[in-house]
């Protein structure tokens, strides 16, 4: 066993018809948009010329990150996995609504606790913390290995609480961890030593 057996890569999908159109996406199931394809593309094309190696994919059911998982997992020849523990935060009333139709229709509370639902019916931010928390601790429940995660930037913001050892605070204070589409982060696990170390955290402009 290498003295960092797990490996892992935490990709956020190429951009979607509602990221083009500025919406609260949630888990409302927007398809990719022509550049959101091409960004999947830009990036396995160059994992496959880099020698990038993985043995599983694992991706959110929600189409923009499968779609993301189908077109890199189809050029680097790697199984894929559907999961839905990956998907985005439930955000509730906002799901779906553009920018201007949340700030006329859900005004922000003046004080938020973690515990608060998000959108008035959809995961708080300690809600959504403890569902990143439980699909990294069944990551590490797999096979040493390397292994590609598709998902969605408001959940890897909580995976990288998880990770870090960083708690959930009121009003969503407390570090932002900005993934554009197809930015991601690569770790290495022991788990022995319960010992992380981050290699490469890359957002693309």
């Amino acid at each position: 066993m290498t003295d960092f057996p797990y490996t892992f890569t935490f990709l956020r999908h190429g951009e979607s018809i509602g990221n083009a159109e500025e919406r609260f996406q949630g888990q409302s199931d927007f398809p990719l948009t022509d550049t959101g394809r091409a960004q999947a593309q830009v990036l396995a094309e160059r994992w496959l010329r880099d020698g990038v190696k993985f043995d599983l994919a694992v991706t959110s059911s929600l189409v923009r990150a499968k779609e993301t998982a189908e077109i890199v997992t189809s050029i680097l020849k790697i199984p894929l996995e559907i999961d839905p523990t990956w998907v985005e935060r439930d955000n509730g009333e906002l799901s779906g609504l553009t920018r201007n139709e949340v700030e006329e229709r859900f005004p922000r509370p003046e004080f938020i606790t973690p515990y608060d639902s998000f959108g008035e019916s959809g995961e708080g931010d300690w809600e959504l913390y403890l569902r990143a928390g439980k699909a990294v601790h069944e990551l590490i429940k797999r096979p040493a290995g390397k292994y590609l995660i598709v998902t969605h930037g408001g959940l890897l913001n909580k995976v990288m609480y998880a990770i870090l050892g960083i708690p959930v605070q009121a009003n969503s204070n407390g570090p932002s961890f900005r993934f554009e589409n197809t930015g991601f982060v690569t770790f290495q696990y022991v788990p022995p030593r319960h010992q992380w170390r981050m290699i490469r955290f890359e957002s693309p402009a």
